[in-house]
């Protein structure tokens, strides 16, 4: 009989130990290394995301500005193209070397603003 309640009791004991390796390792509460993100990466992945959205509001903006220039070109130059064919070749008029000068320095603007910000 004590033979018996011994082995039982080392059997009981074996089942306990076994089983008190895979409990701990299943515990919620300790820290997984795979699931768990190193420490400032969270921020990081907040800034580049603020930068990528700044950056694509720009070049929208960047855009718009070229699309309303270009437009203002268009017209700059029907109005240069008016001036040009109202004058003859004895008559410089001031109105036309100020508009060629308006539309040379637009033209460089929009130049620019196609090459971005580089």
């Amino acid at each position: 009989m004590l033979l018996k309640r011994t082995f039982n009791l080392f059997l009981l004991f074996g089942v306990f130990a076994l089983c008190r390796p895979a409990q701990s390792q299943q515990n919620p509460a300790s820290p997984r290394i795979n699931n768990q993100q190193i420490p400032g990466q969270e921020d990081d992945e907040a800034r580049e995301r603020i930068t990528r959205d700044m950056a694509k509001k720009a070049n929208i903006e960047r855009q718009s500005a070229l699309k309303s220039d270009t437009d203002k070109l268009v017209k700059l130059t029907a109005e240069l193209k008016a001036y040009v064919d109202k004058s003859n070749e004895n008559v410089l008029s001031l109105d036309v070397v100020r508009k060629a000068e308006e539309i040379e320095k637009l033209a460089r603007s929009v130049k620019e603003k196609m090459k971005g910000p580089n």
